[in-house]
């Protein structure tokens, strides 16, 4: 779905930035195009466009870390971003800390292990039987409002772990194991169809999931932000730059 999404947005989007800055293709010097990390299936459409522009006007290709990209886009419409700054980055299949010191210059303080935050959002979601056709991420967070986030004691991946990193795969875990232990029937019965209490208990494990998975988050960057501040005490912005539909986080 991600894939597709992409697919059918990227000519309308490469369009309308060569109509803001005022330029045609024959006007370029190059094709800049993120390569990596992420979800390979939606990069793979960028790269294609950027391929097919390149090749049509003789151009060099510049690939560009993706989530560097993401980091520093976020100062073309924030002009008072200045470095040094602090930023988290969400996607699909990466999540990221980094310490922006300058252009090109960044240290990263944190990084993805196994799975990223979206990942794990899109995977419970499905196991609950929720409609993901407009992504994972916004489908559990609107069912967790009925639940109790503290309805099931989900473990904080990590805590034992005093660093930077995020891990997500274990959460996973304990998710398919909460549905599997209470006996919910989640495969080909969507939450749509199901009983007041079989939707009480999957809005139940939606929020105690969610109420984990950002608690991660939150103790991931407390500890950036320390590190980051003893590295560069002049340090003023933590921007959070994260994927449309990946995460429904408020």
């Amino acid at each position: 779905m991600a894939e597709e999404a992409h697919s059918l947005a990227i000519d309308q989007v490469v369009q309308k930035a060569l109509d803001d800055a005022h330029v045609s293709e024959s006007d370029l010097s190059a094709v800049a195009v993120t390569v990596g990390p992420g979800l390979s299936l939606c990069l793979r459409v960028g790269v294609h466009k950027a391929r097919t522009i390149a090749k049509a006007f003789g151009l060099p290709i510049v690939g560009v870390h993706h989530m560097e990209a993401h980091a520093l886009v976020s100062r073309l419409v924030n002009k008072g971003l200045d470095f040094p700054f602090l930023a988290l980055l969400i996607s699909g299949g990466h999540n990221l800390l980094i310490l922006a010191h300058n252009l090109g210059d960044y240290v990263q303080l944190g990084t993805t292990v196994d799975d990223a935050i979206g990942e794990a959002y899109d995977k419970s979601a499905r196991w609950l039987g929720l409609d993901i056709r407009k992504g994972g991420g916004p489908a559990l967070e609107e069912l967790a409002l009925e639940g109790d986030p503290n309805a099931i004691k989900f473990r904080v991946p990590m805590r034992q772990h005093k660093d930077c990193n995020f891990s997500y795969a274990g959460l996973k875990t304990q998710v398919r194991l909460a549905i599997e232990s209470r006996n919910l029937c989640t495969d080909g019965i969507p939450i749509s169809s199901a009983t007041a209490e079989d939707r009480q208990l999957r809005a139940d494990i939606a929020a105690s999931f969610q109420r984990v998975a950002v608690l991660h988050l939150e103790e991931r960057c407390q500890r950036a932000v320390e590190w980051a501040l003893k590295m560069k005490p002049s340090i003023n912005n933590f921007e959070v730059l994260h994927q449309i539909n990946m995460l429904g986080l408020a």
